[in-house]
Formats: structure tokens, C-alpha cells, sequence
């Protein structure tokens, strides 16, 4: 998955303004502790980041 895709999808989920918010904020207990951004700071690939998210969130399955 392409960072630009799970960008999108993080604000289709969240919308515009809180996805970024989000995901500076929430830690994720399968990321190692740690939030969206630090994971992808630290190299871990977009799709199991976005794994993660849906693992914690409702996410719909169309953005699955």
C-alpha cells in the first residue's frame, strides 16, 4: 500500500482534520506501542499500519 493510499483512507475514516490528529496521538498496542506516526517514522510499512488501525477501529469494510 502506498503512503498516499493510506493517507486517504485514514481520512475517509476520520475525516479531514481529525485523521492526522489521530493518528499522532492514539497508540496502537500492535505497533509496539507506539502511534500511527512514530510507526511510519520507524519504517513500518503503510498496509500494517493500516492493519492496526482497523484491528482498533470500526473501519468500514469497503476501506478494508
Amino acid at each position: 500500500m502506498r503512503l498516499s493510499d493510506f493517507w486517504k483512507r485514514m481520512k475517509l475514516h476520520f475525516g479531514d482534520q481529525y485523521a492526522e490528529s489521530w493518528a499522532q496521538d492514539y497508540i496502537i498496542a500492535d505497533l509496539g506501542g507506539r502511534t500511527v506516526i512514530q510507526a511510519l517514522a520507524e519504517g513500518v510499512g503503510a498496509k500494517e499500519v493500516w492493519h492496526a488501525v482497523c484491528g482498533v477501529t470500526d473501519v468500514s469494510p469497503r476501506l478494508r
